[in-house]
């Protein structure tokens, strides 16, 4: 039996089909596209498009009261993957359970879970963004992005944050290293010296 493309959860086609009433969407379709972020991770975009948008190369997907568009090189990256919508205290938003992420390392697995579900959600309040790199003999290479980078409290951010988390989560880890190069940081939520709280803190 072929793998479907895409599956939606009832709470995430749900959620959709709330979000097509209210723009009216007899005459649109949904979006995804996907892109590689990191060895192991990938970025996701969901976007409505009107019905005459479909491009050539498109995968459609079926997924009931709606179709999916996918572009091709998405539909590599997601094939397989289901999608979910959750609802918590921590988190809003769809979910990806993506067969072809992952590291192939249950340490490296183990980090990157604490990255998605409780690093980046916070950092991503002050618009940054931390990276998995790589694991080796027990550390934890990291890249910090966006407000992240170059932030006055990037420090703060990762030894009492991000390395706290890790070490806490993980025991395999024994320590956690920023390879960022923050000088080039362009967009940081603090100025260096600036006052302020870490997201992390």
């Amino acid at each position: 039996m072929t793998t479907p493309l895409l599956r939606f959860t009832d709470a995430a086609r749900d959620r959709v089909v709330e979000s097509l009433d209210v723009e009216g969407g007899d005459q649109l379709a949904l979006r995804l596209e996907a892109e590689r972020h990191g060895p192991a991770t990938f970025d996701y975009q969901l976007s409505f498009v009107g019905l005459d948008e479909r491009e050539d190369g498109d995968r459609v997907v079926d997924a009931g009261p709606f179709l999916v568009f996918v572009d091709a090189a998405s539909a590599e990256l997601v094939a397989g993957t289901s999608i979910g919508f959750v609802h918590t205290l921590q988190q809003v938003g769809f979910e990806y359970d993506n067969p072809n992420a992952g590291w192939g390392d249950p340490v490296a697995d183990a980090v990157q879970a604490v990255i998605d579900g409780e690093i980046n959600p916070k950092v991503g309040s002050h618009g940054g963004l931390v990276t998995l790199l790589r694991v080796e003999d027990g550390v934890a290479y990291l890249e910090m992005g966006g407000g992240c980078q170059g932030c006055g409290k990037a420090e703060v951010t990762l030894r009492e944050g991000v390395e706290g988390l890790i070490l806490e989560r993980v025991p395999e880890v024994r320590r956690v290293v920023d390879t960022t190069d923050h000088e080039a940081g362009d967009q940081p939520y603090f100025a260096p010296g600036e006052g302020g709280e870490s997201p992390l803190s």
